[in-house]
């Protein structure tokens, strides 16, 4: 059991977990009651609290949330027993047939096939059974008065498969004493003012608009700054490790797609197809019909593996690495789309790697220091990896994963020896690999505390032989490549959702959209004002003059909600020494000093791309 493993298990055992896990059968057991005929999901304890699944029998609505607490109070005044009872395969499977449960038995069902367990524990609390492993307090009275509160409403797939029924989550704050509780909701309170929708509108980053469609955002002049920032970012590094870039169109056939294994499989997350048909002279000179059907890209990989393809390829042009900020579109559910962490249309940071099996460890790692090379740069620390492997016993078997157990047991050594070389924290995901091969997901939490994937590294054993790619080895032989699929700065749209709120909307200088501006006490200096802001632009600094009629105090204001990183006041004083009183946002004190000098620090800063001026 590696280190994070001990963590858990004590986090498993500790009283809070225990309040936690018993508040989400209290919960449970009022949801049942107030919506009689209701089934369960799941309801375990999470970092800050609790949920629980459910299909309703009829809606619930956060309006109910003051009824459902008070029931839950009244439970727990009821001083009600944890008590475990162990059942054989047969007798559980019943129990849950009886308690009218059959997403529990689908699960139970499966734990008895795949775990080999003997028995199922199950634990009852006044009226309320569940099937649970444990562990509870040993009765309710145990549970902090007020030290909970119903947080929110979401829909949750069940076992997080798209492919199954949706079902309402419901999401709870639960700690060891009220005061604890306060502090956190107040901190909750707080992170939502950092929401990226939020801070989106005000700052003028992107917009959605109906009549554009649902999860495809219009990056307004500031968004798209940031945007290019990345981007920029992006290809230093990508130059600089020895890829190069490629351009690729937003369709292609849906043959292509079948040929790579996405399709079927993929149709539910793909725009509907476009059938087009044209007339074409034959070869006798007659004309005939012609349907071909068309498809916008979901993803980049099989346009980059055609270029690949495009030419015979040596052992010695390995590793090529093409790379591309790809834009692709997802049909992804209208109820989880959520601003730029949810959306039907992105730009990724993608780039493929065709490698030999010799060259994958060592490109593996490199793709994972420069993830942590970018998120050194951009201040991000609150993140882990998270290694999906694949599991031979899943159920789906050859329809989920490709049916290759030693392609899989070497690509999982191979990723597996390259994160304990890199020295990064990873936790393991069985079963979570991508069909095609084993992967890396970073794991980053989101301001309200919800955890997302932000960017991925994946190995791909299978798709070379699927497309036919090969190139020549040292022995002349033809040979199929490792493909790998990383993406350090995930997608712009989901990227920019994590800084917007990790910032607060206030971006370093490199990053911000306006990175000076320019405020004058008077209109006489207007003029003087303006050559700063033309010698900064000719460094292409994106500064600018504020030209209004307000006050200087209203100026001063306007600049701070829009979260100028410097704001430059010019006055008489300054106009006669040369100088600029500089204002930095969230810095109390000013400073005044030679415009040359304030123009060599921010070049520098915005050069090195530091957090600073």
């Amino acid at each position: 059991m590696d280190a994070h493993a001990h963590d858990q298990a004590g986090e498993h055992d500790s009283s809070l977990h225990r309040i936690r896990h018993s508040l989400a059968h209290v919960l449970a057991q009022a949801v049942l009651k107030l919506r009689p005929g209701s089934t369960l999901g799941f309801g375990p304890a999470i970092a800050d609290g609790f949920y629980y699944d459910f299909i309703l029998s009829e809606p619930l609505t956060e309006d109910d949330f003051p009824e459902l607490e008070k029931t839950m109070k009244h439970i727990i005044k009821q001083n009600q027993r944890f008590e475990r009872e162990e059942l054989d395969r047969a007798e559980a499977l019943a129990r849950l047939d009886d308690m009218g449960e059959p997403y529990k038995r689908e699960y139970a069902e499966e734990l008895f096939e795949k775990k080999g367990i003997e028995q199922l524990s199950f634990y009852k609390n006044g009226p309320f059974l569940d099937m649970c492993e444990g562990p509870h307090v040993e009765s309710t009275r145990e549970i902090p008065a007020g030290a909970f509160k119903l947080r929110s409403l979401a829909g949750a797939y069940w076992r997080g498969d798209s492919d199954n029924v949706m079902m309402t989550r419901i999401y709870a704050w639960a700690f060891e004493s009220r005061e604890a509780l306060d502090a956190h909701v107040k901190a909750y309170q707080d992170a939502l003012a950092r929401d990226h929708k939020k801070l989106g509108k005000e700052l003028d980053l992107f917009v959605v608009d109906d009549e554009i469609g649902k999860g495809l955002p219009l990056w307004l002049p500031n968004g798209t700054v940031i945007r290019d920032e990345l981007e920029k970012l992006a290809r230093e590094l990508e130059f600089k490790a020895g890829y190069v870039r490629v351009a690729t169109p937003h369709i292609a056939k849906t043959s292509l797609y079948y040929k790579t294994g996405h399709l079927p499989y993929y149709a539910s997350h793909m725009y509907p197809f476009m059938e087009l048909t044209e007339t074409r002279e034959g070869e006798h000179g007659t004309e005939e019909e012609v349907r071909e059907t068309y498809c916008l890209k979901p993803m980049n990989c099989p346009h980059h593996h055609k270029i690949f393809a495009a030419r015979p390829r040596s052992y010695r042009d390995l590793p090529l690495r093409l790379a591309e900020y790809g834009q692709v579109y997802r049909f992804e559910d209208s109820g989880a789309l959520s601003g730029l962490l949810r959306v039907r249309g992105m730009a990724m940071n993608d780039a493929h790697i065709y490698c030999t099996e010799d060259q994958v460890k060592s490109e593996f790692l490199a793709v994972m220091r420069m993830h942590q090379e970018v998120y050194d740069i951009l201040g991000l620390t609150e993140y882990y990896f998270r290694f999906s492997t694949w599991d031979p016993e899943d159920p789906k078997g050859k329809d989920k994963y490709i049916d290759d157990p030693e392609g899989w047991e070497t690509t999982q050594r191979l990723v597996h020896e390259a994160m304990v070389e890199s020295g990064a924290r990873f936790v393991v995901g069985k079963g979570e690999a991508a069909f095609y091969g084993p992967k890396i997901d970073v794991q980053f939490k989101t301001v309200t505390g919800r955890e997302e994937t932000a960017s991925t590294n994946q190995l791909d054993f299978g798709i070379a032989q699927r497309l036919g790619l090969e190139y020549v080895g040292p022995d002349n032989q033809m040979h199929r490549p490792y493909i790998i699929h990383r993406a350090p700065l995930g997608t712009h749209e989901r990227f920019v959702a994590f800084l917007i709120e990790h910032y607060g909307g206030a971006f370093p200088t490199w990053l911000a959209p306006v990175q000076v501006r320019v405020l004058t006490v008077g209109e006489r200096f207007d003029e003087h004002a303006e050559k700063l802001v033309a010698a900064l632009r000719g460094e292409m600094v994106r500064a600018e003059m504020d030209r209004s009629s307000e006050t200087m105090g209203k100026k001063i204001r306007n600049a701070v909600t829009s979260k100028i990183p410097n704001v430059l006041v010019v006055g008489e004083r300054e106009v006669e020494d040369g100088t600029v009183t500089l204002r930095r946002y969230g810095v109390q004190q000013q400073e005044t000093l030679p415009f040359a000098a304030f123009q060599e620090r921010l070049l520098t800063a915005i050069r090195t791309r530091s957090q600073t001026i």
